[in-house]
């Protein structure tokens, strides 16, 4: 994955989306948004879906300096982090690769503040 950066856990899906959201908040995150996918997929679709979850994570003081850098940067913001099952039963964490967004945009401030996520989200996807 190009986009962001992801690893197999040996949780199951359950402990797994509680693990990454109490570790997202010893770094300051909290998560703002939980979209269960598959729940979503049959109610809006009558289609049965893994187990997949899109969890919009912010860390407030870092969004504040990304937004008054960057006002329109709301536009990818939180943080997506997904966990699923994989076609093995297996269960998946993934992350958003922060410096990608700031790659997205010209605006040099914006670069410190992406490689500050992107160390915080590598301490969570290190203690998973």
């Amino acid at each position: 994955m190009e986009y962001g950066f992801s690893k197999t856990v040996g949780y199951s899906y359950d402990q797994a989306v509680e693990k990454v959201t109490e570790e997202l908040k010893k770094e300051g995150f909290g998560v703002l948004t939980s979209i269960d996918v598959k729940d979503t997929m049959k109610k809006k679709l009558d289609v049965d879906f893994k187990k997949y979850v899109i969890l919009g994570a912010c860390n407030p003081g870092l969004a504040h300096k990304a937004l008054t850098a960057e006002i329109d940067l709301g536009l990818l913001l939180p943080c997506n982090v997904i966990v699923y099952e994989n076609d093995q039963n297996k269960t998946v964490i993934g992350f958003f690769d922060p410096k990608l967004m700031a790659k997205l945009i010209d605006n040099p401030e914006l670069n410190g503040i992406a490689d500050e996520v992107f160390h915080k989200l590598q301490r969570v996807y290190a203690e998973l």
